[in-house]
């Protein structure tokens, strides 16, 4: 037989019981719908953990106070972070790093009868600076601001449509924070998200005001960042500068354990991508085992197939079919079987996907490579389950299959 009339033959036999061949590659069409729909969703969260990387970048390093411990246990205190610290890394930095301290906490925020709860985060001017902030209105605060512990303010641009005042106007009025008003001479442009940060929802103070007029004397940092001034390529000789600096300002001898530490903004996020990754492989794992059972269905119904044309098959063989020509025929109907499933399974995968973008806003990323993969591997699941039924209808004795009722 001819490869082409064994494939024509192949797909006559599978167009025969259309109803029976879509009941069978259901198992395929759900696991490979359902793998498609996983692994969009997880190449969505990675771009968007990429995207967030690229707004705070690879060259900010985040200063945090380090948790205690005693006899290698954590004792739930944590070590100080000051000001004084900041100044001194601006000193010994001789430019080379950019400096803001920040101290933040979330508290009410009103203007006339509309109020919102916002993280109220006290800094230097330079914070706008590492984080390439730019305003859409007014200004930043300025140092003298900042020395005289001025009541001004920098808005998020969410800020102004929660309490209902065009963004153009909230510039130069008057809102309350905890009861203390602050004149806004700035509004942000938007930013989006940057990891556990989301500028457009807070709001921007002199560090000196924060911690004096509205945190009620608290001196204490949470953190102090620091951008490489000339760019990712020097981060070890940051890393080295605020690290002999904080170690002479907080008194640790030589060879002591710092009591702070120093993390790279890509660092934090791409643990989190590490996270996704894992949990998206999980569930992709999970889907795929439909697949398997898909397999099992298909490899099923072909040797319902073979026993149902065993006639058929001696009549084949009578007529000088070889055992190749029989396997490859029930080896074409299991691919053609699987093949199709995986196209379908795409296709619900890619509108599973859509789906979920739409009505839930989540990221979603189809690849070409999870596409070739997802065929590839039903491809592979139809040639592996359909090998025993094929080879079981090529093993057929002819005068068997001919008497066979």
């Amino acid at each position: 037989m001819l490869i082409k009339e064994i494939i024509l033959v192949a797909m006559a036999a599978v167009r025969a019981n259309l109803l029976r061949s879509f009941l069978t590659t259901l198992g395929i069409v759900i696991g490979v719908g359902a793998v498609i729909t996983m692994v969009a969703l997880g190449e969505g969260a990675q771009m968007q953990v990429e995207a967030q990387i690229q707004r705070m970048g690879t060259d900010v390093l985040t200063i945090r106070p380090a948790q205690a411990a005693w006899g290698g246990v954590a004792t739930g205190e944590s070590s100080r972070l000051f000001t004084s610290d900041a100044e001194a890394l601006v000193a010994d930095s001789e430019g080379s790093l950019i400096v803001a301290p920040e101290i933040g906490q979330r508290l009410q925020v009103t203007s006339a009868r509309f109020n919102t709860n916002s993280e109220i985060l006290g800094t230097w001017p330079t914070y706008f600076d590492i984080y390439s902030m730019p305003l859409s209105f007014g200004r930043s605060f300025e140092w003298g601001e900042v020395e005289g512990r001025r009541r001004v303010a920098v808005v998020g641009s969410e800020i102004p449509d929660r309490l209902n005042v065009p963004a153009a106007l909230l510039v130069g009025r008057t809102i309350q924070i905890r009861g203390t008003p602050f004149e806004v001479v700035g509004v942000l442009e938007e930013k989006g998200e940057m990891g556990f940060i989301r500028p457009d929802q807070m709001v921007f103070i002199p560090i000196s005001t924060a911690q004096y007029r509205v945190f009620g004397g608290r001196d204490r940092l949470r953190s102090i960042l620091a951008k490489v001034a000339s760019g990712p390529g020097e981060m070890n000789q940051a890393y080295d500068i605020i690290d002999a600096t904080l170690r002479r300002e907080h008194r640790i001898p030589p060879g002591g354990a710092a009591d702070f530490e120093i993390r790279n903004s890509a660092d934090l996020l791409a643990s989190f991508a590490e996270t996704n990754r894992a949990f998206t492989f999980l569930l992709a794992g999970i889907a795929a085992v439909s697949l398997l059972v898909g397999g099992i269905g298909i490899m099923n119904i072909m040797l319902v197939s073979v026993t149902e044309r065993t006639r058929e098959i001696g009549v084949r063989k009578a007529l000088g079919a070889t055992k190749t020509n029989i396997l490859f025929q029930f080896m074409v109907e299991s691919l053609v079987l699987c093949v199709l499933g995986g196209i379908m399974g795409v296709l619900a995968g890619w509108g599973g996907a859509t789906l979920i973008s739409n009505m839930a806003e989540w990221n979603t990323s189809i690849s070409t490579q999870s596409v070739v993969v997802a065929l590839l591997f039903s491809a592979g699941i139809g040639l592996f389950f359909g090998i025993w039924p094929a080879q079981r209808a090529a093993k057929l004795d002819p005068i068997v299959a001919l008497r066979y009722e």
